[in-house]
């Protein structure tokens, strides 16, 4: 049983993207190693330079909330935006870059829960991960073991998405990969070690949370990202979210690529080169 306390969630009145509006599966194979691919909606008003600027500052600041029910003016870590219910902190180390930001060689301490509304501590998540890639187009973190090399890495893919001349949303993807490469005995001890922790049944609920962490994104990183030149003193309230149009569904914004993606795990018997994690995106 975990001793971390969950704060309270955060009402801002954003509608919540559900499930249906991805492409989600898990390709395993006979070691027991694991592959995830969640192909995202289209996020509408934002840019793939707002993002970038999210992953290198967001671990290390905070906002003022304004008209959130139990927050009204308290100074939150930013994290807390991210997700309304799952996220707890977020925290940066080692070598930093300029003005503290994420670069690779870093580490970034992670605690949240998949679906803490439903199931409160059954999937948390209390660990610190090494930054492998932070550019332009994306962001990986994850752990690699002496001897075995890579045993967990979460790669994420943004891009814009253009129409007539003009940015119109990004497209956003993401692929993890769980356990040692090899079929020997070492590798699949620790691939049973791994899933007992992080196995599919985790990221069966970690695809929700997911969903809703990175749709988040259209209600609050543009107002954010508009006042980047003053990290100190950054604010946010419900009203601040753009208006965006919810009536019509979702779904992923590329199955092509999903499948290629799925199949691509499937018929590879090097998943971590397969995966590319510290390379610039496919996208």
């Amino acid at each position: 049983m975990t001793e971390l306390i969950m704060p309270t969630k955060r009402e801002f009145g954003w509608d919540l993207k559900p499930t249906s509006s991805s492409h989600f599966d898990i390709h395993k194979s006979a070691n027991g190693q694991f592959c995830v691919v969640l192909n995202h909606a289209l996020l509408r008003g934002i840019s793939a330079h707002m993002i970038h600027w999210w992953f290198m500052h967001f671990a290390q600041i905070k906002v003022r909330l304004r008209d959130v029910p139990g927050y009204e003016g308290q100074r939150v870590p930013a994290y807390l935006l991210w997700h309304p219910v799952d996220h707890l902190s977020a925290e940066l180390s080692g070598k930093l870059g300029p003005d503290f930001t994420a670069q690779p060689g870093c580490s970034i301490h992670i605690r949240e829960a998949m679906q803490y509304d439903r199931y409160r501590w059954k999937y948390p998540v209390d660990s610190s991960l090494r930054i492998f890639y932070v550019g332009p187009d994306g962001w990986a973190m994850g752990k690699a073991l002496p001897i075995l090399g890579p045993v967990m890495m979460l790669r994420i893919h943004f891009k814009d998405v253009h129409e007539h001349g003009r940015v119109v949303g990004v497209h956003y993807h993401y692929e993890v990969v769980i356990g040692a490469s090899g079929d020997n005995p070492l590798a699949r001890f620790v691939n049973r070690r791994l899933t007992a922790e992080f196995g599919p049944e985790f990221f069966a609920a970690w695809q929700r949370h997911n969903v809703i962490e990175v749709g988040t994104f259209e209600r609050f990183l543009a107002p954010l990202f508009a006042q980047r030149d003053s990290l100190g003193s950054l604010e946010y309230a419900p009203d601040m979210a753009p208006d965006i149009d919810t009536s019509k569904p979702q779904q992923g914004f590329d199955r092509g690529l999903f499948d290629r993606r799925l199949q691509a795990y499937a018929e590879s018997d090097a998943r971590f080169s397969t995966q590319a994690f510290d390379q610039p995106t496919f996208l």
